[in-house]
């Protein structure tokens, strides 16, 4: 896993992240909203009409690309994407200068440096602190230039470095709250993770524990109710037969199965049997690689929701997970669930695909015949 020096809230609680989406989308309405606002209350000021629109233009731009880029389809969202925002919102600054050039009385009512600065704090949940400070940084110091272009033209009378740090600071501020924001967000949920996979690891032993004896009660059957009886036949027999050969060959391979199952299970194949006891849904896999053992931590989570929320008789009778056989690429896992007496909704299936997707695990729905399937895939 990743050092939390990167890591983002979308990372660490992909729930929490398709819930801020639509504060992004709250985030560029409003950044849009006050950039045609502020140009109408400073139109006096304007000499570029075209540079005003196209300053209008890119703030709306960047506004619509990091809305879409927050959307659960497209998770994560990256360092690029990041990056083209603030370079769109910065190209607007830019714009909204040449239009007022010479012109521009009042910095208060620039849109420019709010608009970087919003966009960053609308993005908070998606971007690591380290991203975020950066690109503060960065933009703080393309619209402290344009501070220090706009002093001559202000009726303000003050030093110059001071319209520098009020735009720089009105970058800057928004970023280090969303900063701030954005590490103690993934602090504290991995704190909790910390907590809970304490507990879990606890059950998980207890788990094991149940197993290893239903595995050993195996052993011990296979022992008492066919190998014992063959090995007082044999011993009682004058001669041993070809038929007696084979039978030993066969006890052989049946206590081999029995030792391998309690070696090669994975945490998949607990999480079948433990579901199958206490659900009553039936729930089968076909992992001949141990490829579950391959998914990170944060990739076990996603689908054991989506199986621990299948495995209800009003959504699914039974449930297959299967593992195609991993190559140098990718890891593909099959999910087919047989839907029980109630509807079993594509759009609920696809919230848990969403949150997979943030974990790197690219899922599709599809039905096929009285099934439902989702496939994951991930890089090997």
């Amino acid at each position: 896993m990743r050092g939390t020096i990167r890591m983002t809230q979308q990372e660490v609680d992909p729930l929490g992240g398709i819930a801020a989406v639509p504060l992004v989308g709250a985030g560029a309405i409003g950044t849009t909203t006050m950039a045609i606002a502020l140009t109408w209350w400073h139109r006096d000021e304007i000499n570029s009409p075209a540079a005003a629109i196209l300053a209008i233009a890119l703030v709306a731009v960047a506004g619509l690309v990091a809305w879409v880029s927050a959307l659960p389809g497209r998770a994560p969202f990256t360092l690029e994407r990041l990056g083209l925002v603030v370079l769109l919102a910065l190209g607007g600054a830019v714009a909204e200068y040449v239009s007022t050039i010479g012109r521009d009385r009042y910095l208060y009512d620039d849109f420019g440096p709010l608009s970087v600065g919003l966009l960053l704090l609308a993005l908070a949940p998606f971007c690591s602190w380290v991203a975020l400070l950066v690109a503060g940084t960065l933009g703080a110091v393309v619209v402290a230039i344009l501070g220090l272009g706009s002093a001559g033209a202000a009726v303000t009378a003050a030093p110059a470095l001071s319209f520098a740090l009020l735009n720089a600071v009105a970058v800057f501020a928004p970023a280090a709250a969303a900063a701030a924001y954005s590490a103690s967000v993934v602090s504290e949920t991995l704190a909790w993770q910390r907590r809970t996979n304490a507990v879990a690891l606890e059950n998980e032993a207890a788990l094991r524990t149940g197993i290893a004896r239903s595995v050993q009660q195996g052993r011990v059957s296979v022992l008492s109710r066919e190998v014992l009886p063959f090995l007082a036949q044999v011993m009682t027999a004058d001669r041993i037969s070809v038929a007696d050969a084979d039978r030993a060959r066969e006890l052989a391979d049946a206590l081999r199965r029995a030792l391998r199952a309690g070696i090669e299970s994975t945490w998949l194949d607990e999480l079948a049997s433990s579901t199958t006891a206490m659900r009553s849904v039936p729930v089968t896999v076909h992992d001949e690689a141990a490829a579950a053992a391959l998914l990170r931590d944060e990739q076990r989570a996603a689908i054991t929701a989506l199986i621990v929320w299948l495995a209800d008789e009003r959504r699914a009778v039974a449930i297959t997970i299967a593992f195609a056989t991993p190559t140098e690429r990718e890891s593909r896992i099959t999910v087919t669930a047989r839907p029980g007496a109630g509807a079993l909704g594509r759009r609920d299936i696809d919230r848990f695909v969403a949150v997979a997707r943030a974990v790197g695990l690219r899922g599709e729905v599809s039905a096929t015949g009285e099934n439902i399937r989702v496939e994951f895939r991930h890089d090997a």
